[in-house]
C-alpha cells in the first residue's frame, strides 16, 4: 500500500483541481464542429481572466473562475484537472487501440487531447568558465545537443526573467529563465538558469509555464534539487511507439479527421491570451498587412529583437495565424508555414533547408545571413533584400482599407466589452477570423474563376477578393504561381495597368 507521503514530490507541480466543478462538458465532435466554424472560440477576452495556472507554495494550481461573473471557457486541448490522474491511469489501455475498436471517436479524441506529451525535462545553467551548459535532464539518453543555447537566449543576462519557445528537431520546447543576484565571486555576482520541457506540439506547452517559473526559482535558490522535476517527468512523459524511432504518436490514426482543427488553426494558449493579438496589432500597425501577404506567400520571415524573447515568440505565433485557410484542399501543395520560434547560430544549418518558416532571434549576425531568410523584421521595420519582394512592402489602397476595418471592428469589440460586459468575444477571435475570412475569400474567388468558362482574372474578380487591381497585382501574380493556379489568365488591363 503506497501512502500519500510517498508522492509528496508531486505536490511541487501537480495540477490541483479547482473547488468549482464545470457545469457540463460538450461532446468533442460538437466542439470540433464549433471550432471549425469559429477557429478560436475558446479564447478569452480582455478584462476576463484566462484559464491558466497560478503559482503558490505548493506549485501551480488551476484557476477557472473569472471575476464579474464571467466564466472562462475551458482550454481547447484540456478538461478539468481533476480528471488528470484517472486519465493517466488509463494511458496504457488507451494506447492499445487494437483492443478497443468499438470505442467512440469522441472518447478517443478526449483521451488523445489529454494525453501527456512531455518527452523531456531539463535544467540549463550559465557557467562563467564554460558558458551555457546542460546541468541535468530526463531521460538521460535524450538528444539535447544545443538546447543550452535555446533555453538561455543570447543577451539574456540583461533581463531578470524570460520565457522562450523554440524547436529542437521534431519537438517544440518551452523554457523559463531567471537571473538571480548572488554574493559569489565565482559566479560573478549572478546565477542564471533555465528549466525547460520538450513536446511534439507547442499548443499545450502553456499549461506548464507556471510550473517552470516556479521550478527555475527553486533551482536558483537550492541548486541540485531535482526531485520535483523527476516526479513531473515520470507522471507526464509521453510514451514512444515500440519502433523506437523517437517519434511520438500524438493522435490515433482514425481520429485525424476530427482533429484537423489542430493543424488548421493551431492554438497557443499563453499567459494572457487576449493580450497577444492586441499587442501585435498595436506594435506593427498597418505593417500587419505587409506581414499578412508575406505569410500567405509562405516566405521565410525572421524577426530580430533584443531580449526579452517571450513577447517576440508571441509575434511569431501571431504571424502564423495570418496565413490560416480553412477551405479543403487549398495550400496542400505549398510549403507548410511553420513556427520555429527562437533561433540562434546553432540553427543556421536547419534554416538553410527550410522553404517556409517564421522565427525570431536576438542575434544581430543573422541579418548578414541573407540567404537564410526572405524578409527581415527589425522591431517594426520590415525589409527584404529580394528585388521581387520589395514592391510588396508598400501598402496598397486595399491594405489600408482592410486595416481600417480591422481597427473599427476592434473598437466596436472593446466598446461592447466595456459597456455590456461582453466576456465571450475576444480580440484574438476577431483577429484570427478577420484574416481567415480574408484568405478564404481570396481562394474561394480564385476557385470560382478557375472553374468558370472564361478563367480570366478581371478588375471585378480581384476586387471581389478584397484586393487592389493595381497595387496588389504583383502580390496576386506571386499567389497564382505559388498555389498552382496556372490555368488562370490575367486580364491585359489588370496586367498592364
Amino acid at each position: 500500500m503506497v501512502e500519500r507521503s510517498d508522492r509528496a514530490p508531486l505536490l511541487d507541480w501537480e495540477e490541483i483541481p479547482s473547488a468549482e466543478k464545470p457545469v457540463g462538458t460538450v461532446p468533442v465532435a460538437a466542439q470540433v464542429k464549433d471550432r471549425l466554424a469559429s477557429p478560436s472560440n475558446n479564447r478569452t477576452s480582455p478584462g476576463c481572466s484566462a484559464q491558466g495556472w497560478s503559482s503558490g507554495p505548493g506549485g501551480p494550481t488551476s484557476s477557472r473562475s473569472v471575476p464579474d461573473g464571467c466564466s472562462a471557457p475551458p482550454a481547447t486541448s484540456s478538461t478539468s484537472a481533476g480528471k488528470d490522474e484517472a486519465l493517466h491511469a488509463d494511458n496504457e489501455e488507451h494506447l492499445s487501440d487494437s483492443g478497443s475498436t468499438e470505442e467512440s471517436l469522441d472518447d478517443r479524441m478526449v483521451k488523445w487531447e489529454e494525453k501527456d506529451q512531455i518527452v523531456s525535462v531539463f535544467v540549463v545553467a550559465f557557467n562563467t568558465r564554460s558558458g551555457n551548459m546542460l546541468e541535468w535532464c530526463l531521460p538521460k539518453d535524450m538528444d539535447l545537443e544545443g538546447v543550452e543555447f535555446k533555453a538561455i537566449a543570447s543577451g539574456s543576462h540583461r533581463v531578470t526573467t524570460d520565457f522562450i519557445y523554440f524547436r529542437k528537431g521534431s519537438y517544440f520546447g518551452l523554457a523559463c529563465f531567471a537571473n538571480m543576484p548572488v554574493e559569489s565571486v565565482v559566479e560573478r555576482g549572478a546565477r542564471m538558469k533555465s528549466v525547460g520541457i520538450l513536446s511534439p506540439s507547442y499548443t499545450l506547452l502553456y499549461r506548464y509555464m507556471s510550473f517552470l517559473e516556479h521550478q527555475v526559482r527553486l533551482q536558483l535558490q537550492t541548486p541540485g534539487h531535482y526531485s520535483p522535476l523527476e516526479a513531473f517527468y515520470e507522471d507526464k512523459r509521453a510514451i514512444l511507439p515500440p519502433s523506437g524511432d523517437g517519434v511520438v504518436s500524438a493522435c490515433p490514426a482514425n481520429a485525424w479527421g476530427a482533429a484537423i482543427n489542430h493543424s488548421m488553426h493551431p492554438e497557443m494558449k499563453i499567459t494572457h491570451p487576449a493580450g497577444c493579438m492586441s499587442q501585435f496589432i498595436r506594435f506593427f500597425g498597418e505593417q500587419i498587412m505587409v506581414l499578412w501577404k508575406l505569410a500567405l506567400l509562405r516566405r521565410r520571415i525572421l524577426i530580430f529583437s533584443p531580449p526579452p524573447v517571450g513577447v517576440v515568440c508571441y509575434r511569431v505565433y501571431c504571424c502564423c495565424c495570418l496565413a490560416n485557410i480553412s477551405i479543403p484542399g487549398i495550400g496542400v501543395a505549398v510549403p507548410e508555414f511553420r513556427p520555429f520560434f527562437y533561433v540562434n547560430v546553432a540553427d543556421i544549418s536547419a534554416l538553410e533547408n527550410e522553404l517556409s518558416y517564421v522565427a525570431c532571434t536576438t542575434e544581430k549576425i543573422f541579418e548578414e545571413k541573407k540567404d537564410l531568410y526572405d524578409v527581415y523584421v527589425d522591431n517594426q521595420n520590415v525589409k527584404t533584400y529580394r528585388d521581387g519582394l520589395k514592391p510588396l512592402l508598400r501598402l496598397s489602397t486595399a491594405d489600408r482599407e482592410k486595416y481600417r476595418k480591422l481597427t473599427e471592428q476592434r473598437q466596436m469589440l472593446l466598446y461592447s466589452q466595456e459597456e455590456n460586459g461582453d466576456c465571450v468575444s475576444s480580440e484574438e477571435d476577431l483577429f484570427i477570423l478577420f484574416f481567415l475570412e480574408q484568405n478564404n475569400r481570396i481562394f474561394q474567388t480564385l476557385s470560382e474563376v478557375a472553374a468558370s468558362p472564361d478563367p480570366t482574372l478581371t478588375h471585378e474578380s480581384v476586387r471581389a477578393m478584397g484586393l487592389d487591381p493595381h497595387g496588389d497585382r504583383l502580390f496576386l501574380l506571386h499567389l497564382l504561381e505559388i498555389y498552382g493556379y496556372d490555368t488562370l489568365l490575367v486580364s491585359e488591363q489588370l496586367c498592364c495597368s
